[in-house]
């Protein structure tokens, strides 16, 4: 049975309180899972900026015996960073470590639940 991690991958910035949000959505994917006191096999990475980045995130997991992961681009859309950036760090990654599959979703934002949760926001703001 293959163990599964997840990354959230965001942009970055220099705002350290820009973190903020991703750390609740991956506390809260790790409430989701189940992890029972552990990681969950969840994980933060971002493209630039903070740390870790998508490799060094990609490594803890498969270090902590992931043989499948996931990368969930946390972006609103799919802009140049997840058609060229993105894929080509992954592909970096599948050099580095050739016996673990790596996954990509697409950008959250492109989702419809994501979209009508979007919605219902703004409703509830007036």
């Amino acid at each position: 049975m293959a163990t599964h991690g997840l990354i959230l991958f965001g942009h970055g910035a220099r705002d350290v309180r820009w973190r903020e949000p991703f750390e609740r959505l991956a506390t809260k994917l790790r409430a989701a899972r189940g992890s029972g006191g552990d990681d969950g096999h969840v994980r933060l990475a971002f493209l630039e900026l903070m740390e870790p980045d998508l490799p060094t995130a990609v490594s803890q997991l498969a270090a902590d015996g992931c043989d499948v992961i996931t990368v969930v681009p946390v972006f609103f859309g799919q802009g140049g960073h997840i058609r060229k950036d993105l894929p080509d760090l992954i592909e970096r990654c599948r050099q580095t470590l050739p016996a673990v599959e790596i996954r990509c979703a697409g950008a959250v934002g492109e989702d419809e639940a994501v979209l009508d949760a979007v919605v219902g926001y703004c409703l509830r703001q007036g």
